[in-house]
């Protein structure tokens, strides 16, 4: 041997591992680092595209872990409005580290030594602020809407205690917190509901040591309640919506996740538990030529769905043991897969601040 380069497989470069493949014939790509039971239980939760994950895990048969469910005779049409079997847990959907951190100290901590993220009251009743739009019509009362969190909060600590891999989708860099308690918005106060109020409420460019000391905080939490959990991060592949940083948002939206694909890597090397699937890469490279992506150039089509699952269901290894003496999950023929366009999403508010 005189380098190291001879003995390196095909998929080490370019030319062999993509040039040559294709996308569609791109292989050995990923792999879990972990041997999963059979009848692993897999919770999901994250930015809009991690209800596409939780879509296709549901349409296999496999153990998708939801831990809120709707009213017994509550229609799934219903169920689903109001955000029922959305993610593992009726939190809406979690943009960014800080409000996952927050979710993680909700679960650990007794509501009364932990003051509590506001509810605003409003036209069409009331609103939490960690998920504005998770009751489409409003809480009817104050207390409802603080019975409704406690519930979610339950169930998103029953869905990590539970569950042998969380699903975390990453989505966005910028946030939204109140200056006085530091506690995140799900999104800006004033758009999908609430007042802005510019004294409190205060705009948080998220950057790379705050966003692993926040993540690596709530996933302590998380394997504090189960030490066994595993984690899998995937950046998301959709674009942001806007952007409040000044520059264009062609420019944000990578800058974005440029950043979050760092840290999902950093997180990764440093910690056994965690693992890293390629969701961005396989939609966003040059490779695929952006032929996944919608005409609005952002979100994915149920096509690139169902490609980027492929991938995920081939390297997942649920090769172990039964744990739960259930039956083997059977992977029947994949249900079309639905649009990034049909997912419950709060940030598409914003596109009503466009000038078209």
């Amino acid at each position: 041997m005189t380098n190291p380069y001879e003995t390196l497989p095909e998929e080490a470069f370019w030319k062999t591992g993509v040039a040559t493949e294709g996308i569609f014939g791109i292989q050995n790509l990923w792999r879990s680092r972990w041997r999963l039971p059979s009848d692993a239980k897999i919770a999901t939760y994250g930015s809009c595209f991690a209800q596409t994950i939780s879509r296709a895990l549901t349409a296999r048969n496999m153990s998708w872990h939801n831990c809120e469910f709707g009213p017994r005779d509550m229609p799934d049409a219903l169920a689903k409005a109001y955000n029922y079997g959305v993610f593992s847990a009726r939190t809406g959907n979690i943009y960014t580290a800080r409000q996952l951190l927050m979710w993680a100290q909700l679960a650990v901590t007794h509501p009364d030594k932990l003051p509590q993220p506001e509810i605003w009251e409003d036209h069409d009743g009331f609103r939490d602020s960690l998920r504005p739009a998770i009751e489409p019509r409003g809480f009817a009362s104050l207390r409802e809407a603080r019975e409704s969190r406690a519930e979610a909060v339950r169930a998103f600590r029953q869905s990590i205690r539970d569950s042998d891999v969380l699903v975390y989708t990453l989505g966005l860099t910028e946030g939204w917190e109140n200056k006085d308690t530091g506690y995140p918005y799900a999104m800006c106060p004033g758009t999908t509901a609430g007042t802005f109020d510019p004294d409190l409420h205060v705009l948080k460019h998220y950057r790379f040591d705050m966003l692993i000391h926040q993540f690596q905080s709530a996933f302590d939490v998380f394997h504090k309640i189960n030490p066994d959990l595993k984690i899998i991060l995937t950046v998301s592949p959709v674009s942001p919506v806007a952007t409040q940083s000044g520059q264009h948002i062609l420019t944000a939206g990578m800058h974005t996740k440029s950043l979050l694909r760092a840290v999902a890597s950093e997180l990764t090397f440093n910690t056994p538990s965690i693992d890293y699937f390629p969701s961005f890469e396989l939609v966003a490279s040059p490779a695929a030529r952006g032929i996944f992506y919608n005409q609005n150039l952002r979100t994915i089509s149920a096509q690139g769905v169902d490609f980027v699952m492929g991938y995920f269901f081939e390297g997942l290894n649920l090769s172990g043991p039964l744990k739960y003496g259930t039956s083997a999950p059977v992977a029947p023929a994949p249900k079309p897969a639905k649009s990034a366009e049909d997912l419950a999403c709060e940030e598409l508010d914003l596109e009503a601040y466009a000038n078209d």
